[in-house]
């Protein structure tokens, strides 16, 4: 290592050192922003307008299976039960905004796809649109860039583009006043919005972190607590997950529907659903997708979806069977025998979809392989017990590829190797249908780690196109 590699090297361990982003979280810390060359970021920019395409045909597919309009232009195809599985489980406060007028046609402006990296390419194990790490993956870009260059979304795109969806919230607003109102559930992720608020209020913007507890609802509209003193806001930028039963959104709803404060996230649960790739895989839908989206957009997310099927005791006709995986080599007509699965067939992640506090994360995910047989069977019958309020899917499972990759040692600035595999987390922001990629956050786990995610263990660092073959 040079001089200069030194110099670099110290000064991003300085600043990883000091930094707290995410509240009594650790993580381990690297020298080097994570490798990528230009056809790679080319195909992840790919993903993200996919991923764009995505949502506009759920939204779509969503609103017509709800109405009992037929799906296709040329011949009959109607699903009602599409509408069925997406809202299961909801209140109706929740479900009518997603179905008002004023929602039609609007996907999320925010979107972080999860890619596992494999042999084989990316692998999208699913889409977060409430995703954290969003003000730590900026201070990584603006970090890793002064040292580096070439860091993707390198700079402040993060938070230029942040505050550019802020913006266009509220278009009648010169100067629009906004709040992330992040839940006591959602602590974790405090420091780092505090920290993009910040970043935004030295550009001049008025954003402000607020609680729960500091909302004040008033008679025209809403404010928060700022120092004593009541902040009317014009946009809320909604850090919390929908299921969670929080006195303050009906009548924050409300005020929304009143055009009184604009809000992101849309309230539209189904978007949030992990059961939407199980709808993308789903033979009676299969034509509902190529014809709605483009070839390209097609072909490039039947490649990186995993094939995933959403896992319901509904019983079948005699004679029928399952679209569903093979049992040894024979097609099943009950879900319940996906229990006698070998472990060598078990190759398969069985996980809720969502509107629950452990669908969130990992923490629902169980890889069958991994696991014994009695467990298994366990989650397969606790997922059919569920399925009335709660659907789970089961998807392919995508073994992510082992490379290497330096850290820094344990307690100094010492340079080794570490094995591991990677997850990459790229962040699009949607402004007038363009797909704007503003960072990525490379998530790199020991390869003894079967599931990838921000853990202790992990080196969590952005990432950097090279003109290289990596």
């Amino acid at each position: 290592m040079n001089a200069i590699d030194a110099t670099s090297s110290a000064s991003i361990w300085e600043s990883l050192s000091q930094q707290s982003l995410l509240r009594e979280k650790e993580w381990k810390y690297s020298p080097d922003p994570w490798p990528l060359t230009p056809g790679q970021v080319k195909e992840i920019v790919a993903i993200g307008q996919a991923c764009r395409d995505f949502f506009h045909v759920l939204d779509r597919l969503y609103r017509r299976a709800a109405s009992g309009e037929n799906l296709l232009r040329n011949r009959p195809l109607k699903a009602p039960w599409v509408a069925d599985y997406l809202d299961r489980g909801k209140p109706q406060y929740l479900i009518e905004p997603a179905r008002s007028k004023p929602l039609v046609g609007q996907i999320p402006r925010l979107m972080r796809p999860d890619l596992i990296q494999t042999a084989d390419g990316f692998v999208m194990a699913e889409i977060e649109l409430l995703p954290g790490g969003i003000g730590l993956t900026a201070f990584l870009n603006r970090l890793y860039q002064k040292h580096h260059g070439s860091i993707v979304g390198g700079g402040d795109q993060i938070v230029d583009c942040f505050y550019r969806m802020l913006a266009a919230a509220a278009p009648n607003t010169p100067h629009p006043r906004s709040a992330l109102l992040i839940s006591d559930r959602d602590d974790i992720y405090r420091p780092e919005m505090e920290w993009l608020a910040a970043a935004l209020r030295d550009k001049g913007k008025n954003v402000w972190v607020a609680r729960p507890a500091e909302l004040r609802l008033l008679d025209s509209g809403v404010g928060i607590e700022q120092a004593g003193r009541v902040e009317k806001i014009d946009v809320i930028y909604r850090f919390w997950e929908l299921f969670e039963d929080l006195a303050f959104v009906p009548p924050l709803l409300q005020a929304v529907a009143s055009a009184e404060v604009a809000m992101l996230p849309h309230i539209r649960p189904f978007q949030e659903e992990k059961l939407n790739f199980a709808l993308f895989h789903h033979p009676q839908l299969q034509d509902v997708w190529e014809e709605h989206l483009s070839a390209s957009s097609y072909a490039l997310l039947q490649r990186v979806i995993p094939h995933s099927w959403i896992v319901d005791p509904a019983p079948l006709p005699p004679g029928a069977l399952l679209d569903a995986p093979r049992v040894r080599e024979k097609q099943i007509w009950r879900w319940e025998q996906l229990g006698e699965m070998t472990q060598k067939e078990r190759h398969f992640v069985l996980k809720m979809s969502g509107f629950h506090k452990n669908a969130s994360g990992s923490r629902s995910v169980m890889i069958g392989h991994d696991v014994s047989q009695p467990a298994w069977q366990q989650a397969i019958q606790q997922a059919l017990a569920m399925s009335g309020t709660q659907p789970h899917i089961l998807q392919a499972y995508h073994k992510p590829q082992r490379t290497t990759h330096p850290v820094f040692g344990a307690s100094d600035q010492t340079r080794v190797s570490m094995e591991g595999r990677v997850r990459l987390s790229p962040y699009f922001f949607i402004h007038n249908d363009s797909v704007s990629l503003s960072g990525i956050l490379a998530t790199f786990c020991p390869v003894d780690k079967k599931r990838i995610h921000g853990m202790k263990d992990a080196v969590l660092l952005p990432c950097q196109e090279r003109s290289e073959e990596v």
